[in-house]
């Protein structure tokens, strides 16, 4: 399974928040408004991003959060954040390739997870599914990364690097081949063929002259990404990442990447 580093996931998280979809935000809120006692499963968790971003608007007397993550030191994180909110939370060690099932035994309430689902396969999406089909509970996916990349100003490998960073995107990320960019787009059709209401919006990263360090991060992992594919030769990309940096060092680069939210209600819940 691949790992992200907590200053990666630092770094990305006001952009993460920032990108949420209000739609799909204000649809999970007003789903589970009434209940008093809330028992939430984050998949993926990582140090907590979701937790931070929902906990403070959910309305529940009582939040009981159940943070599920393979890294022990990012779940450490995860649960200080539960502290300082004053939710109770209970963080889980699993492989979520090998023991999805094991973790979604317990009953919830909802089911949360962020930037995961362009990391999996179709085959863990329809055991998801299954799972939350059978037990009736509604999940909100964000921040899955659905392929589109803008970049300003333009360069002519752009469109090159965008293609060798998506076909990058479809490798064995822990969870058999990664569907990668048509993630949202495959959930969401999965989930509407077994009856979930499914409400979608854009989420999208959007990073202008101010945001440099999270740029630069971005394209050197583009550029790391791309070369691994070999689909474009070393000097070129090298070439094609010099300019972008450049321009990041300038303050004269912005970048949009395309993300994709949604809440899928099962019929039994909605």
């Amino acid at each position: 399974m691949s790992g992200f580093s907590a200053e990666w996931l630092s770094l990305r998280e006001p952009f993460d928040l920032r990108a949420r979809s209000p739609v799909v935000l204000d649809a999970v809120l007003g789903a589970v408004a009434a209940k008093p006692n809330l028992r939430i499963v984050d998949l993926g968790c990582g140090s907590g991003s979701t937790l931070r971003a929902l906990a403070p608007r959910l309305s529940a007397q009582q939040q009981h959060w159940r943070l599920v993550d393979y890294d022990r030191g990012l779940l450490t994180r995860a649960a200080e954040s539960a502290a300082a909110l004053n939710v109770t939370a209970v963080t889980v060690t699993a492989d979520l390739q090998r023991e999805l099932e094991t973790v979604l035994t317990e009953n919830a309430d909802l089911i949360t997870t962020s930037a995961l689902l362009d990391l999996v396969s179709e085959t863990w999406i329809d055991r998801l599914i299954d799972r939350v089909a059978a037990r009736a509970v509604p999940v909100y996916a964000a921040l899955s990364y659905d392929g589109r990349i803008e970049l300003a100003p333009a360069h002519p490998l752009d469109e090159a690097v965008a293609r060798a960073v998506n076909l990058h995107q479809r490798r064995d990320k822990g969870f058999g081949p990664a569907l990668g960019p048509s993630a949202a787009e495959t959930a969401l059709a999965k989930f509407a063929q077994r009856g979930f209401s499914v409400v979608h919006g854009p989420a999208d990263w959007v990073a202008s002259d101010e945001d440099a360090a999270f740029q630069s991060e971005i394209v050197r992992g583009w550029a790391a990404a791309a070369g691994e594919t070999s689909e474009i030769g070393a000097s070129n990309l090298g070439a094609w990442l010099a300019f972008r940096e450049e321009e990041i060092g300038a303050g004269r680069s912005a970048l949009r990447v395309g993300h994709l939210d949604f809440f899928a209600v099962p019929q039994a819940a909605a």
